[in-house]
């Protein structure tokens, strides 16, 4: 028992609640927009551009009048009040360039070593830039794994605060160097939109080499049509057959990605050509098909919620069609149970983040699992068979949901707990995983095991 006991705690430690039920405190809680001033027309801004945009393929050299361009962008937004924080990607291709590198080496060491070199001198362009238009800017690299871990994730907030407290242009991009698996996916369209969910953003820019996202690729179907406006992430029919180029890892697919996350926090997310960094200005100011626009949900994310979609994924669940209809009930959401799951995928332990998708494979929520890949796999089975209670099959103590609902974030918005309308509830009291579920979740989950 007592071994089951360090189990379960080890657990709510690892998802930030204290041994109480409470969230452990790491520090301040006020919104960064409470901080920064309510005036709704100075916006957080994040613009992310990407290595095709900074690095010329072909000549191999930096792009610097495209650096010059999105400073004077930059300018033009701070002049209006707004602040704004720079994706930036390129230092693996700067390190290329500057090594006389005519192409990208696959080897993971290599390419950690060239964004060593790259970085140093990407930072002083911009620096350079900057302080020709009297802007100040702040290099922060971040990981993945920085932004799943609960304290570090509040601690990045905060340092975000008070660089746009200060009026500083934060310059963010991955710590390539020891972000292993960042760059094993290869992509910063991801670590854009965590950092416009991180700081609250009111817009994120995708900067890349296409002016907005088509049904078809345009390269290949001259009948593709462009699509100016999406509302629904669910329903968006489009092309995603491009991938990375010579010196970018990123793709379509990846724009995607970020999309679901960011508009599920309630940022809106514009895809627009890199060529013209000004479309930011004047997408601000009201002009319309200057790029693909995603809408934000009606329902946005918030404290604990938005902090999930932060952690790194390690799996996937996918649902039958009543579990989806019951995790994503807008009137009473329940928590996921073995029965409900159709199919595993992926390698994952207890507290690892997984996406939950529907019959079709699509995702439209994440969460926060009880159980490894392997418990999961175990409890559908006996679940599609019905031979006995979970305890007594695992061996010790813990929740029968593999996920609860305290802990699942829907990428389509959601609504009806109390503290997802709290302004700031990830200190609000929390239970455990499952602590909440009551005599009624446990019957209905020995039922569909029994």
């Amino acid at each position: 028992m007592a071994d089951d006991n360090r189990k379960s705690t080890e657990r709510q430690r690892s998802a930030g609640v204290a041994r109480s039920g409470s969230p452990a405190n790491h520090g301040p809680t006020n919104s960064i927009k409470l901080h920064l001033g309510s005036d709704p027309d100075k916006q957080i801004i994040v613009i992310k551009v990407g290595t095709s945009s900074l690095v010329r393929a072909e000549q191999q050299t930096l792009n610097l009048g495209i650096i010059a361009r999105l400073c004077e962008t930059v300018k033009t937004l701070r002049s209006q009040g707004h602040h704004v924080i720079i994706v930036s990607s390129g230092a693996v291709g700067v390190g290329c360039q500057r090594l006389g590198l005519a192409t990208k080496p696959g080897e993971l060491a290599k390419k950690q070593a060239l964004a060593a070199v790259g970085q140093l001198h990407l930072m002083r362009y911009y620096e350079d830039f900057m302080a020709a238009l009297n802007l100040r800017c702040a290099q922060v690299l971040l990981t993945l794994d920085n932004l799943a871990n609960r304290a570090q994730y509040l601690n990045a907030r905060n340092t975000f605060t008070e660089l746009l407290a200060y009026g500083v242009v934060p310059i963010v991009n991955e710590n390539d160097t020891v972000a292993v698996q960042e760059l094993r996916f290869g992509d910063n369209d991801t670590l854009s939109a965590q950092v416009a969910t991180l700081v609250q953003a009111d817009w994120l820019f995708l900067m890349t080499d296409v002016d907005c996202l088509y049904t078809a690729n345009p390269k290949d179907d001259p009948a593709a049509q462009p699509i100016y406006e999406v509302h629904d992430m669910g329903a968006l029919r489009a092309d995603t057959s491009t991938r990375g180029t010579q010196w970018g890892t990123g793709g379509m697919a990846t724009k995607l990605t970020a999309g679901r996350i960011a508009t599920a926090a309630g940022c809106t997310m514009v895809i627009c050509s890199s060529t013209n960094p000004e479309v930011v200005a004047r997408v601000l100011g009201g002009e319309q098909r200057l790029g693909t626009k995603f809408f934000p949900v009606a329902h946005a994310l918030r404290g604990r919620y938005r902090w999930i979609l932060s952690v790194p994924v390690r799996g996937q669940l996918w649902l039958d069609a009543g579990a989806v209809k019951a995790v994503s009930s807008k009137v009473k959401r329940a928590s996921l149970f073995a029965a409900g799951i159709t199919k595993v995928e992926g390698r994952f332990n207890p507290q690892d983040a997984v996406s939950l998708c529907d019959e079709a494979g699509v995702e439209f929520a994440r969460g926060l699992v009880n159980f490894s890949a392997d418990e999961v796999r175990e409890l559908r089975r006996m679940a599609k068979e019905k031979k006995q209670a979970v305890d007594k099959a695992l061996g010790f103590n813990v929740q029968e949901e593999v996920v609860h609902r305290s802990f699942l974030s829907l990428l389509v918005g959601q609504a009806g707990d109390a503290d997802e309308t709290e302004d700031d509830p990830e200190h609000a009291p929390v239970a455990a995983p499952g602590a909440e579920a009551g005599a009624a979740a446990d019957a209905l989950a020995r039922a569909a095991l029994s």
